[in-house]
Protein backbone atom coordinates (compact mmCIF):
# COMPACT_ATOMS: atom_id res chain seq x y z
CA UNK A 1 0.00 0.00 0.00
CA UNK A 2 1.43 3.43 -0.47
CA UNK A 3 0.99 4.63 2.78
CA UNK A 4 3.78 1.80 3.80
CA UNK A 5 5.98 2.72 1.03
CA UNK A 6 8.79 4.86 3.29
CA UNK A 7 7.66 2.52 6.13
CA UNK A 8 8.48 -0.60 3.85
CA UNK A 9 12.25 1.01 2.79
CA UNK A 10 13.53 2.56 6.04
CA UNK A 11 11.14 1.39 9.20
CA UNK A 12 11.17 -2.20 9.32
CA UNK A 13 11.00 -4.02 12.78
CA UNK A 14 10.30 -7.69 14.50
CA UNK A 15 7.00 -8.15 16.26
CA UNK A 16 7.52 -10.70 19.03
CA UNK A 17 4.20 -12.22 19.85
CA UNK A 18 3.93 -15.73 21.87
CA UNK A 19 1.18 -16.71 19.04
CA UNK A 20 -2.15 -15.11 17.68
CA UNK A 21 -5.81 -15.77 17.95
CA UNK A 22 -8.21 -16.58 15.07
CA UNK A 23 -12.03 -17.74 15.57
CA UNK A 24 -14.30 -20.17 13.77
CA UNK A 25 -18.16 -20.04 14.23
CA UNK A 26 -21.28 -18.23 13.79
CA UNK A 27 -21.37 -14.47 15.21
CA UNK A 28 -22.43 -14.96 18.84
CA UNK A 29 -20.58 -18.53 19.29
CA UNK A 30 -17.21 -17.78 17.71
CA UNK A 31 -14.90 -20.51 19.10
CA UNK A 32 -11.03 -19.64 19.73
CA UNK A 33 -7.80 -20.97 18.23
CA UNK A 34 -4.52 -20.00 19.35
CA UNK A 35 -1.67 -20.28 16.78
CA UNK A 36 2.11 -21.10 18.24
CA UNK A 37 5.20 -22.33 16.91
CA UNK A 38 5.39 -25.40 15.92
CA UNK A 39 8.83 -26.11 17.14
CA UNK A 40 8.01 -25.14 20.90
CA UNK A 41 9.76 -21.74 20.32
CA UNK A 42 7.89 -19.62 23.00
CA UNK A 43 8.15 -16.26 20.34
CA UNK A 44 7.39 -16.23 16.94
CA UNK A 45 8.32 -13.13 15.36
CA UNK A 46 5.84 -11.09 12.70
CA UNK A 47 7.07 -8.94 9.74
CA UNK A 48 6.40 -5.19 10.60
CA UNK A 49 6.87 -1.69 9.89
CA UNK A 50 7.07 1.19 12.14
CA UNK A 51 6.77 4.79 11.78
CA UNK A 52 7.00 7.94 13.15
CA UNK A 53 4.57 11.16 12.06
CA UNK A 54 2.78 13.99 13.48
CA UNK A 55 -1.58 13.91 13.81
CA UNK A 56 -2.70 16.35 11.85
CA UNK A 57 -5.50 17.21 14.24
CA UNK A 58 -3.78 17.40 17.45
CA UNK A 59 -0.35 18.26 16.60
CA UNK A 60 1.26 15.07 18.46
CA UNK A 61 3.76 13.14 17.63
CA UNK A 62 3.19 9.43 16.82
CA UNK A 63 5.38 6.28 16.87
CA UNK A 64 2.65 3.24 15.45
CA UNK A 65 3.55 0.17 14.45
CA UNK A 66 1.56 -2.31 11.98
CA UNK A 67 2.03 -6.30 11.13
CA UNK A 68 2.12 -7.43 7.64
CA UNK A 69 -0.82 -9.96 6.82
CA UNK A 70 -0.53 -12.29 3.57
CA UNK A 71 -3.18 -13.60 2.40
CA UNK A 72 -3.96 -17.13 4.05
CA UNK A 73 -2.36 -20.38 3.40
CA UNK A 74 -4.86 -23.26 2.32
CA UNK A 75 -4.70 -24.60 5.96
CA UNK A 76 -5.47 -21.56 7.52
CA UNK A 77 -8.46 -20.70 5.07
CA UNK A 78 -10.83 -22.40 7.72
CA UNK A 79 -9.69 -19.70 10.07
CA UNK A 80 -9.13 -16.59 8.12
CA UNK A 81 -9.10 -15.07 4.54
CA UNK A 82 -5.16 -13.88 6.32
CA UNK A 83 -2.57 -13.98 8.37
CA UNK A 84 0.20 -12.58 10.13
CA UNK A 85 3.56 -12.71 7.96
CA UNK A 86 5.90 -14.94 10.30
CA UNK A 87 9.67 -14.48 9.75
CA UNK A 88 12.69 -17.04 10.94
CA UNK A 89 15.65 -16.08 12.68
CA UNK A 90 17.41 -16.48 9.22
CA UNK A 91 15.24 -13.77 7.86
CA UNK A 92 15.98 -11.51 10.69
CA UNK A 93 18.92 -9.42 9.67
CA UNK A 94 17.74 -9.64 5.71
CA UNK A 95 14.19 -8.51 7.17
CA UNK A 96 15.81 -5.34 8.76
CA UNK A 97 18.40 -4.31 6.97
CA UNK A 98 15.87 -4.03 3.71
CA UNK A 99 17.78 -6.71 1.72
CA UNK A 100 15.24 -9.30 1.92
CA UNK A 101 12.26 -7.84 -0.59
CA UNK A 102 8.78 -8.66 -0.36
CA UNK A 103 9.11 -11.74 -1.58
CA UNK A 104 9.65 -13.11 2.02
CA UNK A 105 5.91 -11.55 2.77
CA UNK A 106 4.54 -15.00 2.10
CA UNK A 107 2.22 -17.36 4.41
CA UNK A 108 3.85 -19.51 6.85
CA UNK A 109 3.62 -23.20 5.74
CA UNK A 110 1.55 -25.27 7.80
CA UNK A 111 4.72 -27.10 9.62
CA UNK A 112 5.43 -24.11 11.09
CA UNK A 113 2.61 -23.70 13.22
CA UNK A 114 0.60 -25.67 15.98
CA UNK A 115 -3.20 -24.59 16.38
CA UNK A 116 -5.65 -26.20 19.27
CA UNK A 117 -9.25 -24.18 20.90
CA UNK A 118 -8.74 -22.21 24.03
CA UNK A 119 -11.06 -20.86 26.15
CA UNK A 120 -13.65 -17.99 25.26
CA UNK A 121 -12.19 -15.85 28.17
CA UNK A 122 -9.64 -14.64 25.57
CA UNK A 123 -12.60 -12.24 24.83
CA UNK A 124 -12.45 -10.49 28.16
CA UNK A 125 -10.65 -7.83 28.66
CA UNK A 126 -11.62 -7.11 32.24
CA UNK A 127 -9.27 -7.15 35.58
CA UNK A 128 -7.67 -10.39 36.08
CA UNK A 129 -8.75 -11.96 32.76
CA UNK A 130 -5.23 -12.26 31.51
CA UNK A 131 -3.06 -14.98 32.72
CA UNK A 132 -1.49 -17.82 31.27
CA UNK A 133 -4.52 -20.37 31.26
CA UNK A 134 -5.50 -18.53 28.19
CA UNK A 135 -3.09 -20.63 25.90
CA UNK A 136 -4.71 -24.32 28.05
CA UNK A 137 -6.19 -26.17 25.44
CA UNK A 138 -9.94 -26.92 25.99
CA UNK A 139 -12.83 -28.92 24.66
CA UNK A 140 -14.68 -26.72 21.93
CA UNK A 141 -17.91 -27.37 24.12
CA UNK A 142 -16.51 -25.70 27.15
Amino acid sequence: KPMFRTAFKKHRCLIPASGFYEWTGEKGDKVPHLFTAADGSPVLAFAGLWDHWTDPESGDDVLSATIIVSGASEWMTPFHDRMPVLLTPSDFDGWLDGSLGPDVLKPAAESALREWIVSKRVNRTGHGDDDPTLFDPVDEAA
